[in-house]
């Protein structure tokens, strides 16, 4: 399907569906985790742009500030900042690579951060939703599957609504 096509098809949905809702749903409870998000001497505090960036180099290591900021959806200009706060918190070391590139990897302390993040996120999730985990990993596939969409990256047959 063409841009052109996802923009008129995305013109005939209905803001009062399933899609809109579902919509507004990521959006809730992304809002409410992270307000049970813990804090402390245990967790490096970030700022949103920070969060979107460490995401990016979590699942993309030696990725380049420009990979990263076209990843996140921000401005270089952005990326560069939170490179520099992160770069100062610990959490990335960007090394030069062949010719003028550099590459940004996350440091043994940003793993540290993710996996408390990660097991308080878990804890939290669980008690709230129990045991019901096939219905979680089915949950998870379709948000990455959306997640990979949405970042125009990489878009297979599997991926596409009408499998081309």
């Amino acid at each position: 399907m063409s841009r052109d096509t996802n923009t008129a098809a995305a013109g005939a949905v209905d803001a009062e569906g399933p899609l809109a809702d579902l919509a507004d749903l990521i959006l809730n409870i992304g809002r409410l985790v992270r307000a049970r998000t813990p804090e402390g001497p245990q967790v490096v505090p970030l700022t949103e742009t920070e969060r979107q960036v460490m995401r990016v180099v979590d699942l993309h290591p030696g990725a380049a500030p420009s990979e990263i900021a076209r990843r996140a959806g921000l401005q270089r200009t952005n990326v560069s900042t939170a490179l520099r706060s992160l770069e100062g918190k610990g959490m990335v070391a960007r090394t030069a690579t062949m010719g003028r590139r550099i590459a940004v990897r996350p440091t043994e302390l940003a793993a540290t951060n993710l996996r408390v993040l990660r097991t308080a996120w878990a804890r939290e999730l669980a008690g709230v939703l129990g045991d019901d985990l096939d219905t979680v990993r089915q949950c998870a596939d379709l948000l990455s599957r959306l997640e990979r969409r949405l970042t125009a990256d990489d878009l297979t047959a599997d991926d596409h609504p009408d499998g081309r």
